[in-house]
């Protein structure tokens, strides 16, 4: 799907589920991806679809060095969120979530790197805005999307931001 350098973004396949177990049960990872622990069967019921083409999510691996080390996602804000964000009347805003699975990558401008990947790829789609959650203690998250250039937009509750980037 998307190539650049050492980093591959490419849809998910089935045989991705054993890295997603893997991820979603890392402590360091689901600090601050909101996700409790996943079984397999947990992940094949929530990505089987979105795999398959019957979501509005696109799920992705994000591969480095051709080893797979994380997920992305993309997607066309739903109505409900439009309202939730307060972005109703609003057009072409697709959202995002991302995380790298493998903590000891952390750090090291990957995950900025994948996420300009993703916008630029997204601008292609005539996404004019791009919208994510973070969570407020993840510094390191806000420091990458900010070099994206998403600044934050509104306050969601106590501990969530959401943060917006215009294409």
């Amino acid at each position: 799907m998307l190539k650049a350098n050492d980093l591959l973004i490419r849809r998910m396949h089935e045989s991705d589920f054993y890295w997603m177990v893997k991820w979603l049960n890392d402590e360091k990872v689901l600090e601050f991806y909101e996700e409790p622990p996943s079984s397999l069967e947990m992940v094949k019921e929530k990505y089987g679809p979105r795999i398959i083409g019957n979501h509005y999510v696109i799920a992705c691996i994000v591969e480095y060095k051709n080893q797979p080390i994380g997920y992305m996602q993309y997607y066309e804000i739903q109505e409900m969120e439009l309202k939730k964000y307060d972005l109703i009347g609003s057009e072409n805003i697709y959202g995002i979530d991302q995380f790298i699975g493998e903590p000891k990558l952390w750090g090291k401008g990957i995950g900025t790197s994948m996420i300009k990947m993703l916008l630029h790829y997204l601008q292609g789609k005539a996404a004019l805005t791009v919208v994510l959650e973070v969570n407020k203690r993840n510094i390191r998250a806000i420091n990458s999307y900010k070099k994206c250039g998403f600044i934050k937009l509104k306050k969601l509750t106590d501990e969530i931001d959401l943060m917006g980037c215009n294409l």
